[in-house]
């Protein structure tokens, strides 16, 4: 289904006509189908062409959709205090390391923040693979604090070895996912192929692998169709060799496995934003539209933990920022006077309402060498139900 989708631009559409030839030849060389993974890998990510990395405008209020630090530099300010207990807790001098920083919003409320605590990172590291995000992220730290703009570094890759603290807000839903059914025929993965001039579903095939493996090991009865995010697993894997001492905190939309593949949720959660309006067609003009699928949280502490990490904590993020304080730090906006606090007020409602981002968005810590409990979890750790 998808609702009526505003016009895009002649240049936005010339630059998904070029993705779409490029996902054309892919399909054609594949032999006519390719799985839904891969297409969604070249949506995103195809260099200069994909979502997130061409050039358009994707964050905020005049963007596709509104993620949590753009609402409130409260949000940011709540979760300096984790990330600052977690830097004290590691080796000095700590790194703190942003995977996919967006608008760089987080980066300039975290620094601002940290600063005020007195829990400044040595290096303030961004992970971010699109130039056009980077010059974004740049220009909004040295923007908000440009005194502290000489600790921030961008990287193309994970780090080798780490220690400090990283973070992942609304990235794990982004990355790649097989979509996949439980058919009378069996595990089945379904593919995409050309339709007309455009993209269509194609008929499903046996699932392979390690696909077949993960899709086997769920609690799942025929018919059933969802996605299955054997990207983000590996991205999590990665850091067990490299984290040496610290924490992830990912923060994302998703659920445990047995909420995620629950029998009322059989079309899975595949979900599309284009200009703050949410659809559910993948193939409508690619590349412009992100697409995303619910966090399998279970496989997420599962993978970790198989890797050598610890899961430190898993709650909502409404539970996480009343932990860190973000109440408190409500009530000072409001003392002070600020015309400003009304707004922020509005903006906490949504970042802790049940039926917004305050349910809907989970917080998951996975590390390793972390001794003392982290305050995010410090009530209403859900870990049991992972």
């Amino acid at each position: 289904m998808r609702p009526e989708l505003p016009t895009p631009s002649a240049d936005a559409q010339a630059a998904s006509r070029q993705l779409c030839a490029r996902i054309a030849a892919r399909i054609e060389a594949a032999g006519g189908w390719i799985p839904f993974a891969e297409f969604m890998d070249m949506a995103l990510y195809q260099p200069a062409l994909g979502y997130y990395a061409g050039g358009a405008h994707k964050f905020g209020a005049g963007g596709d959709f509104v993620t949590a630090p753009e609402l409130s530099p409260l949000f940011g300010q709540a979760l300096a205090r984790q990330v600052g207990e977690i830097l004290r807790a590691v080796p000095q001098p700590p790194t703190l390391l942003e995977v996919g920083a967006g608008s760089g919003r987080l980066a300039a409320d975290l620094l601002l923040a940290l600063e005020a605590l007195d829990a400044l990172p040595a290096r303030y590291e961004i992970l971010e693979l699109s130039g056009e995000l980077r010059a974004r992220q740049q220009a909004a730290i040295e923007a908000e604090a440009p005194h502290l703009a000489a600790r921030v570094v961008w990287r193309d890759e994970l780090p080798e070895k780490f220690t400090g603290c990283v973070i992942a807000n609304e990235l794990l839903d982004a990355l790649p996912v097989h979509a996949v059914a439980w058919r009378d025929t069996g595990l089945m993965e379904r593919g995409v192929t050309m339709r007309g001039e455009g993209f269509g579903w194609a008929e499903e095939r046996q699932a392979q692998g390690m696909l077949a493996q993960a899709m086997a090991a769920l609690p799942v009865e025929a018919p059933y169709q969802g996605e299955i995010g054997l990207a983000a697993r590996a991205w999590v894997a990665e850091w067990g060799p490299r984290l040496e001492c610290g924490a992830l905190l990912l923060l994302d939309y998703g659920l445990p496995q047995r909420e995620l593949y629950h029998p009322l949720r059989n079309q899975g959660t595949l979900r599309c934003h284009y200009q703050q309006h949410l659809h559910e067609d993948p193939f409508w003009w690619p590349g412009l539209s992100d697409i995303t699928a619910h966090v399998d949280f279970t496989a997420i502490a599962e993978a970790g933990f198989e890797a050598g990490l610890e899961v430190l904590g898993y709650t909502n993020q409404a539970t996480f920022l009343i932990n860190c304080g973000i109440g408190e730090l409500l009530a000072q906006r409001q003392s002070s006077g600020s015309t400003r606090a009304y707004s922020a007020s509005g903006a906490v409602q949504m970042l802790l309402s049940p039926y917004e981002m305050g349910e809907l968005v989970k917080v998951i810590a996975l590390g390793k060498g972390i001794e003392t409990p982290l305050m995010g979890f410090a009530h209403g750790d859900r870990r049991h139900a992972l």
